[in-house]
């Protein structure tokens, strides 16, 4: 089979082979000839598509044609644009799914002093400003060559270029966002290192921060000591002498929270990587755990989807604040709303804003909208959460962790590296790239494509899931080293 139908609606197919002008093709027991050759992802026309109709995928409008396309011809950017402008108005007409309760299985996870838990034990120094990233660096090179670390499993310092100079809404993500990772339960203790001249000092940053453990969280003012090395190191040691001897036990997977992000999406995303997290995140919703759905901007065109599945009239109505207010964001900034996708996107067969956003929300599932949140917000309400924020790889997934995800779900049809101090699970659209970066790719779904059954595939991945949770295996970016922390940035640095 070198096409694909997704649904009986629409009036393209995906090409799952390169196909050959001239070559005869058959789709659900029709058959088609190629007008021009057309690479793998991409999609071909069905039917003659007349200028100025919708173009149909995934059953939904995806764009509309700039010029008359034959049966048979490639359908991409040259001929398609996007149908979407400016702000729009909704209603709400709910679609409501209620998934049949399973009883969850366990994972090995550390349960904190507080009752939330972790399934990573480890030690981060956070800089509340990034004067002092170096001395962060410093003192956690220095701490992981300590005597009895027991069962830790790292030490890390997450620098970033913030903390001073900033105003508004900027000065307020910082807090957030660096509250936010301190809060995480991933980490046994924590050490807050200020200078002591920043905006963002300590004293005020506590007030964002809230209640906190003071055996977990400790802090240290740079300008206030003789010898911050001297008592950087001895606050490690203390964290250090706490945190060797927690012990894992079992977790019902019902505590799990997963951030769903996609980057590098090609034009098998929406087909094989994407509905198998949605799958994932249905079976772990329906055993009572939660799941963080971001990436606003790439929201747009599927956004009614998401409205039409939050529970009460409240949630949609946050969740219309949530898109118009980004919309707003881009207006103010003088940029087009929808300015998307990107290169990469479009050479792995991605056209319009439409066609991305149809496929990247998939990872939600069906699950129903249970909480909208604002930037980092934390997660109180266990089901899928909606999470204001960017698409920015980085950004969003700093974002969706600080919001208290414990493993992100990364999907990606190019590839990537990259990684935050969560481990970062990258799960591949098609199996020829998770056989090119098998050091990048934690998980494959291309063998969707080849007849693997979505429920057994699901599965599969619930287990990985289940067992890296329990540290019985790491995540790529763990191997590598690839633990970031971006903050969201929109306004004037001073």
């Amino acid at each position: 089979m070198k096409l694909l139908k997704i649904n009986e609606t629409d009036n393209v197919a995906v090409v799952l082979e390169a196909v050959k002008a001239g070559e005869a093709l058959e789709v659900n027991g029709a058959t088609l000839t190629a007008q021009e050759d057309v690479g793998v992802g991409h999609k071909i026309a069905l039917a003659p598509i007349a200028e100025g109709e919708a173009v149909v995928k995934y059953g939904s409008p995806i764009g509309v044609a700039t010029a008359k396309i034959e049966a048979g011809q490639a359908v991409h950017t040259h001929n398609l644009k996007t149908g979407l402008s400016g702000l729009l108005e909704y209603s709400y007409n709910p679609k409501l799914t209620e998934l049949s309760p399973r009883v969850p299985a366990t994972f090995k996870g550390f349960r904190r002093a507080d009752g939330k838990v972790g399934i990573r034990n480890e030690i981060w120094i956070v800089p509340t400003v990034g004067c002092v990233n170096a001395t962060g660096e410093v003192l956690a090179k220095a701490a992981r060559n300590f005597d009895g670390l027991g069962s830790i499993d790292g030490i890390y310092s997450f620098g970033h270029p913030y903390g001073c100079s900033q105003l508004g809404d900027d000065h307020g993500n910082t807090r957030k966002a660096l509250a936010g990772l301190v809060r995480h339960p991933n980490a046994t203790g924590v050490l807050v290192l200020g200078l002591g001249c920043e905006n963002n000092d300590i004293a005020s940053f506590k007030e964002t921060l809230g209640d906190y453990d003071e055996n977990r969280v400790k802090f240290l003012v740079c300008q206030d000591s003789d010898d911050e090395f001297a008592d950087g190191i001895a606050i490690l040691r203390e964290l250090v002498a706490n945190a060797s001897v927690a012990i894992r036990e079992d977790i019902p997977m019902s505590e799990l929270i997963v951030g769903l992000k996609c980057g590098g999406s090609d034009g098998f995303s929406g087909i094989t990587a994407n509905p198998l997290v949605g799958a994932f995140v249905d079976r772990l919703v329906a055993e009572g755990g939660s799941a963080i759905l971001t990436e606003v901007p790439e929201m747009f065109g599927a956004e009614t989807i998401l409205m039409n599945r939050c529970r009460t009239p409240e949630l949609f109505e946050r969740t219309v604040e949530m898109i118009n207010g980004f919309k707003q964001y881009f207006i103010l900034n003088n940029q087009p709303i929808y300015e998307n996708p990107s290169p990469g996107n479009k050479a792995g067969g991605i056209s319009t804003l439409e066609d991305k956003s149809l496929g990247c929300t998939q990872k939600g599932g069906t699950a129903d909208v249970v909480d909208v949140l604002g930037y980092c917000d934390p997660v109180t309400v266990r089901g899928l959460s909606l999470l204001t924020g960017p698409g920015n790889d980085l950004v969003s997934v700093s974002n969706l962790m600080a919001s208290g995800a414990h493993v992100i779900l990364f999907t990606t049809g190019r590839g990537t590296p990259f990684g935050v101090p969560a481990p970062t699970v990258k799960i591949s659209s098609n199996t020829a790239l998770y056989n090119k970066k098998r050091d990048w790719i934690d998980f494959d779904a291309g063998p969707l494509l080849a007849g693997t059954p979505m429920p057994a595939l699901r599965d599969e991945l619930y287990e990985y899931v289940r067992t890296l949770a329990s540290g019985e295996v790491l995540a790529k970016n763990e191997i590598l080293g690839a633990r970031e922390f971006t903050i969201f940035k929109t306004g004037v640095t001073l």
